[in-house]
C-alpha cells in the first residue's frame, strides 16, 4: 500500500468535513429562523455523511495498517500517529503532502466542532427562552389554588344570613 492511497483517503476525509462544516452552517440558520422541518431534513443528510465518514475512516486506518506491514513495523500499528508515519517517511514530497493535508483535516474538523458549539449554545438559548415563556404563561399552582391569605377587603368573617338584624 502506497502513502499516496493514504493521503487520497485523508483528502477524502477532509471533503466530507467541509460537507459536514457546510451543513453545519445550515443548521445555524434553520435555528435562527426556527424551521424545524428544514432542521430535520439537514439532520438526516448529516447523519448520510457521517456514517460514510465512519467508512472512509476505517478504509484509512486499513491503508495505514497495510502500509505499516509493508515498512516492516506492524508491532506499532496500535500507537501510529501522523508524526510518526512523517519520520518514517523519506520521500520529501510525500512528507510534504501527508502534513498539508492532514493539517487541513484538523483545521477544518476544529472550525466544525466550532460550529456545533454554536448550534448547541443556539438550541440551549432557545430552550431556555421557551421555559421563560412558558413560566409566564402558565400561572403557578398556588396562584390557581384558593388559599387562607386571600379574603375580600371589606367582608368580615359572618355567615350570610345576619342572625341579630
Amino acid at each position: 500500500m502506497s502513502m499516496q492511497n493514504i493521503i487520497q483517503s485523508i483528502a477524502k476525509l477532509v471533503d466530507i468535513h467541509t460537507y459536514l462544516l457546510e451543513i453545519s452552517e445550515q443548521k445555524t440558520e434553520a435555528i435562527k429562523k426556527g424551521t424545524i422541518d428544514e432542521l430535520q431534513a439537514l439532520l438526516t443528510k448529516e447523519r448520510k455523511y457521517t456514517q460514510l465518514l465512519e467508512q472512509i475512516e476505517i478504509d484509512r486506518m486499513e491503508k495505514v495498517n497495510a502500509w505499516l506491514s509493508k515498512q516492516g513495523n506492524p508491532s506499532e500499528q496500535a500507537e501510529m500517529t501522523v508524526t510518526s508515519m512523517l519520520e518514517m517517511l523519506e520521500n520529501e514530497r510525500e512528507k510534504l503532502e501527508l502534513a498539508n493535508i492532514t493539517t487541513k483535516l484538523t483545521h477544518t474538523i476544529t472550525e466544525l466542532k466550532q460550529q456545533e458549539q454554536l448550534n448547541r449554545d443556539l438550541i440551549d438559548q432557545s430552550m431556555k427562552f421557551i421555559h421563560m415563556s412558558l413560566n409566564m404563561i402558565q400561572p403557578t399552582i398556588e396562584n390557581m389554588n384558593y388559599n387562607k391569605h386571600q379574603s375580600s377587603s371589606g367582608t368580615s368573617k359572618r355567615s350570610l344570613f345576619d342572625s341579630k338584624a
